[in-house]
This record gives structure tokens, C-alpha cells and sequence, in this order.
């Protein structure tokens, strides 16, 4: 298997830069005329893969939808991710874990080792017991051609009570995750497979993003209020890593799988400005 980064590149110039959400949330089960339960669940996940596997570049199911049914609807996610990924998507498993020693290795073991059930290209993480508290996950990812997604800049409200907090050596919080990445991803090509969660409702960016030399997820597009004006403005020169991420934008085009279909369409072309920035 090649590279993260690399597999990321090149479906990115295949299918233009799209990260689809599947977030099955109550309401939209409803929106959709589905029961709220594990049958709903696996119809509404199983319309995202019809849709999503062959169309989007990346597709990021949220974990916590699928968990709050129990064991049914972790079996369901496991359909899912399988599926895409046998569709050609590449997954970004949305489950935000960080935790400690044999507790992380064992989060990275389920999300990122190939003979896992939930096995996917890439998980979202969250630093905020240290950076390297999530050592196992990049070891795993490393050691298995996976991406890691370090949350460093996120548009809730609450998020600049501890991201914009400056340490002794005058960084931000963000900075130092940001700084951590680019470390990792030193020297890789097209670029590394770590990278980091920004999103496109922030205001001024307390972190330098230039040198990260890996992905951005960029949540926040659409339903939240974010767009290509802002992706331009918080990064930049940077913006061929982007990965904008749509949930609700492309979900409530459902359950028609043409209709998403042409929903996933029309965000990749509002942000073709990314594949011509990469030459793609």
C-alpha cells in the first residue's frame, strides 16, 4: 500500500477536494423518513455508500451516530466503512480519541490496524493530553500506510479557552500541534500523511499553518457558515491540502442517491480553485 499522503494526492486530483460526512443524527433519519433505530440507521448509512463510495474523494463517517444503537449500529459502521472503501473513497473515521499508553494503542489498534473490522485510511484525534500522548496511533499509522488528524483549530466557541492559550515559549496551543505535525511529516512527498483539523468558521488563525506539509480537514463549510472565501483566507498558499468537509450541505439532498450524488458534485466545483492551485 502506498503512502497516505500519497493516496490522499491522488484521489484528491481524481474527485476534486470533497471530504462527505455521514452523520446520522436523529433528525435527519426523520428528514429522510427513517425509523430511529438500527434499521434506519443501516438504510440511511447504506444510501452514503451507494452515493459517496463512487463520487467523493474522502468520506468521514461520525462514529458517535453509529454507537449511540450499540452493537447493532457498530455493526453497521463497519458495513460502511468497508463499503466505501471498496468503492474507492477513502475513510477518515470521525472519533476524535486521545488518550494514554495501552488505552491509545488500543483506540489505534481498532481504527487503524488492517485486520480490524473498523480498520480506515485515517482517524481523527484529539492532543489535549499532550501531542505525544497519542504516540501509539502515529506508530500504528506509520507502520500501516494510515493518516492521523490532530484537532488544532476548531470552530466551536469554546475552542480558544485552550487552543489560543500561549505557553512559555511564547506558541499557541494550536501552534505547537501544528509544529508537531510538520515535524512528522518532514521530507514526505506529495506530503505527510499526519495532519490537521481547522475550521473554516475560525477568525484570525493564532497559528502559522505554511509548514505543515500534510492535509488539512476543514469541518465548518456550508450549514455551519464556512466556504471557499474563507478556506482562501485562513490558508492561504496552502490551500492545495485542503480537504473541506460537507455533512449537512450534502445530507439533506436525501435519500435520493442521485441527489446526493449531484450535491457532492456541486461542492467539489465551488472548490476547484484547490485542484488548480495543485496543478491538478
Amino acid at each position: 500500500m502506498t503512502s497516505f499522503g500519497a493516496r490522499l494526492a491522488a484521489a484528491l486530483a481524481a474527485r476534486g477536494s470533497l471530504c462527505a460526512g455521514v452523520d446520522p443524527h436523529p433528525g435527519l433519519l426523520e428528514a429522510w423518513g427513517l425509523t430511529d433505530d438500527a434499521d434506519g440507521l443501516a438504510r440511511f448509512a447504506d444510501a452514503c455508500v451507494e452515493a459517496f463510495g463512487p463520487t467523493a474523494a474522502v468520506v468521514k463517517p461520525q462514529s458517535a451516530f453509529f454507537e449511540s444503537y450499540g452493537s447493532r449500529g457498530i455493526a453497521v459502521l463497519e458495513r460502511t466503512v468497508q463499503g466505501l472503501r471498496e468503492a474507492g473513497a477513502l475513510v477518515v473515521l470521525d472519533v476524535k480519541r486521545g488518550d494514554i499508553g495501552t488505552t491509545m494503542a488500543a483506540y489505534a489498534r481498532a481504527y487503524l490496524h488492517p485486520s480490524s473490522p473498523l480498520a480506515s485510511d485515517a482517524i481523527t484525534a484529539s492532543p489535549y493530553l499532550g501531542v505525544g500522548s497519542l504516540q501509539p496511533a502515529f506508530d500504528l499509522a506509520a507502520e500501516h500506510d494510515a493518516g492521523v488528524f490532530v484537532l488544532a483549530l476548531t470552530s466551536n466557541p469554546e475552542a480558544p479557552q485552550l487552543q489560543h492559550v500561549t505557553g512559555a515559549d511564547g506558541r499557541t496551543v494550536a501552534q505547537v500541534v501544528v509544529d508537531d505535525r510538520a515535524a512528522r511529516n518532514a521530507g514526505a512527498e506529495p506530503y505527510g500523511p499526519f495532519g490537521v483539523v481547522v475550521g473554516a468558521t475560525i477568525g484570525t488563525s493564532v497559528a502559522d499553518l505554511s509548514g505543515l506539509n500534510g492535509p488539512f480537514l476543514v469541518p465548518g463549510i456550508g450549514a455551519q457558515g464556512g466556504g471557499p472565501d474563507d478556506v482562501r483566507r485562513i490558508f492561504g498558499d496552502a490551500t492545495a491540502a485542503v480537504v473541506p468537509s460537507v455533512s449537512r450541505e450534502v445530507l439533506r439532498a436525501g435519500p435520493d442517491v442521485a441527489a446526493l450524488r449531484g450535491a457532492v458534485e456541486r461542492q467539489v466545483e465551488q472548490f476547484a480553485f484547490l485542484r488548480r492551485a495543485s496543478g491538478s
